[in-house]
């Protein structure tokens, strides 16, 4: 079992900047991908980034390439997501996740076993 939990979380004007925190317990965090979703009501949760055991590799989904970065810090047993040039569009509640596999099934909730509760994220324009 792996346990999450997110941090980071509030309300930034659009333009700025917030940086997202999960921490891992239970089973070594270092073994598993890490991945951030996000999701709005009503819609499916969306893939935003993930980042492979050992840091070297990453996907970014579209709508936040150029403008978020993902890091993991497995002394630390925590990961980030750094989020900048924030958009109305990027409202929604973000979610870190764990997967013991990397590959395009990284990009897909169907591969990730453990999941967080949520950090909202809310941008005002």
């Amino acid at each position: 079992q792996v346990q999450l939990v997110e941090s980071g979380g509030g309300l930034v004007q659009a333009g700025g900047s917030l940086r997202l925190s999960c921490a891992a317990s239970g089973r070594t965090f270092s073994s598993y991908v890490m991945g951030w979703f996000r999701q709005v009501p009503g819609k499916e949760r969306e893939f935003v980034a993930a980042i492979r055991w050992s840091g070297t590799s990453t996907y970014y989904g579209d709508p936040v390439k150029g403008r978020f970065t993902i890091s993991r810090d497995n002394a630390k047993n925590t990961g980030y997501l750094q989020m900048n040039s924030l958009n109305a569009d990027d409202t929604a509640v973000y979610y870190c996740a764990a997967s013991p596999s990397w590959g395009s099934v990284a990009t897909r909730t169907s591969g990730y076993e453990y999941w967080g509760q949520g950090t909202q994220v809310t941008v005002s324009s």
